[in-house]
């Protein structure tokens, strides 16, 4: 890797880092395109690196979060459950499958999901457990593990937005909830995507060290910042996001 790849490598990795702190996201929906863009990765080997430099990031959030009692344990286990099932069946369909088969809908999930977090919500916490909420958490599970394998996204980026809409959990806790879900996915994500060859663990490492000290203050900010101001500023990256994704969709097609 050369001097000035190295330097965008870091930098990648620093604000993928706060982004995962701040929102509990993982970092990867500014990795993959920051990995295509600066680096002039592949998009499947772009989304299988990201999903490995996610994990130390995650890590680190997740430990800041943890720290100050701010992750559901029962809910990030039942959503794992589904997540690990999930995150094999996404790497599998990120090799066979034309990711703008898939793209359309992801975008149209994330527009109608930042639509959501803009309209107020009392998210006060979740009501007790019951068999029937822990299968609805073990598909919903199953559907971020997908979105984590074929986009490299880690899965937060669905993950808060429904703890906190359909099972009424505080931001500050759907973050850190959300990240502990974003861990074993990563790590079985990113187990397929290496025997699969689309992930270059050497570049993923330079980046998930460089995100680990900014992931810390991320989350430092986050536990500290307003729900409504951390809704609105979430739904803002959604949108952002998924105006990147259209774009990237319609030059495919373009081209």
């Amino acid at each position: 890797m050369t001097s000035p790849s190295l330097v965008r490598a870091t930098f990648v990795g620093l604000a993928a880092g706060f982004l995962s702190g701040l929102f509990g996201v993982g970092g990867g929906i500014l990795l993959v395109p920051a990995l295509v863009m600066l680096l002039h990765l592949p998009q499947r080997m772009a989304s299988g690196t990201s999903l490995a430099a996610v994990l130390p990031i995650s890590v680190a959030s997740l430990v800041s979060y943890t720290l100050s009692g701010s992750v559901d344990w029962w809910v990030a286990l039942f959503v794992t459950i589904g997540a690990v099932s999930g995150a094999l069946l996404g790497t599998y369909l990120l090799q066979v499958l034309p990711l703008k088969v898939v793209g359309v809908g992801f975008v149209v999930l994330l527009v109608l999901t930042a639509i959501r977090m803009f309209i107020p919500l009392e998210a006060d916490g979740r009501a007790p457990l019951t068999v029937l909420t822990a299968v609805l958490l073990v598909l919903l599970g199953v559907a971020i593990g997908v979105l984590a394998g074929l986009f490299g996204v880690g899965g937060g980026v669905v993950l808060v937005p429904a703890l906190v809409v359909l099972w009424s959990i505080s931001p500050v806790i759907a973050k850190g909830t959300s990240l502990a879900v974003v861990v074993p996915t990563a790590i079985v994500g990113t187990m397929r995507n290496r025997a699969n060859r689309n992930a270059d663990l050497r570049l993923a490492a330079i980046v998930g060290v460089a995100g680990i000290f900014s992931a810390v203050v991320g989350a430092e900010v986050a536990q500290a910042m307003d729900d409504r101001l951390s809704n609105v500023l979430f739904a803002i990256l959604l949108v952002v996001v998924s105006l990147k994704l259209i774009r990237d969709l319609f030059v495919e097609r373009r081209a």
